[in-house]
């Protein structure tokens, strides 16, 4: 079994300015932003044309309940020898998680061992450096300077809250497929809809003291 675990640089849109706790900020964006980072695992299994070996199965799914492998989580195949039956069968594990295999595998540093097959989880978190920052938050300020806590509050929480840490960095792709009747279908109600000027809205009359 071999674990692998690197801190990636800074993925998210950290600004320069993120490492500057209390430095005035003339401007409106924050500059506490969420950092995400990522860390790979990795563990080595058995294998052979024929698929995994015995008992490694229940060996992968034990280490990925270990790891609390879920939503976010990316599971990649490092298999130099190409085994495709065994990827069959890392691929029915991780099933059972909810996920699918990823077609990249990072790389972890140390080379396959002929016979084997490397399994590669990588986990993203997000968090949000230097807050609660309350660093220049009293007295009066003559520079037009946000305050150092700007941000800290919604920020924080985004980091927390977000499913995959990932969606920071890169995002979710739309759907390829485009349906214009529903692109257009808030379009054609305000086209359709009758004008004001001749009744299209409705105002309720409110009366006091019994008028």
């Amino acid at each position: 079994m071999m674990k692998h675990l690197s801190l990636a640089a800074v993925l998210a849109p950290a600004l320069a300015l993120g490492a500057c706790a209390g430095t005035p900020n003339r401007g409106l964006e924050s500059v506490h932003q969420p950092v995400v980072s990522r860390s790979d695992y990795a563990f080595d299994l058995t294998a052979s044309g024929n698929g995994l070996a015995p008992g490694e199965p229940r060996r992968l799914a034990g280490w990925l309940d270990s790891l609390h492998l879920g939503y976010g989580d990316r599971v990649a195949i490092d298999d130099p020898a190409g085994y495709g039956a065994a990827r069959a069968d890392v691929a029915a594990t991780v099933a059972r998680y909810g996920l699918i295999l990823s077609d990249d595998a990072p790389v972890t540093g140390a080379t396959v061992a002929p016979g084997t097959i490397r399994i590669v989880v990588s986990r993203t978190s997000a968090r949000v450096p230097g807050c609660p920052d309350m660093s220049r938050v009293s007295g009066i300020e003559f520079e037009s300077n946000t305050s150092s806590n700007q941000g800290c509050a919604i920020n924080s929480n985004l980091a927390a809250m977000v499913a995959n840490p990932g969606d920071l960095v890169r995002g979710q792709p739309g759907s390829t497929a485009y349906d214009p009747a529903v692109g257009t279908r808030a379009i054609d109600a305000f086209r359709k809809a009758t004008p004001t000027g001749g009744g299209g809205t409705t105002v309720k009359s409110e009366s006091t003291g019994g008028k």
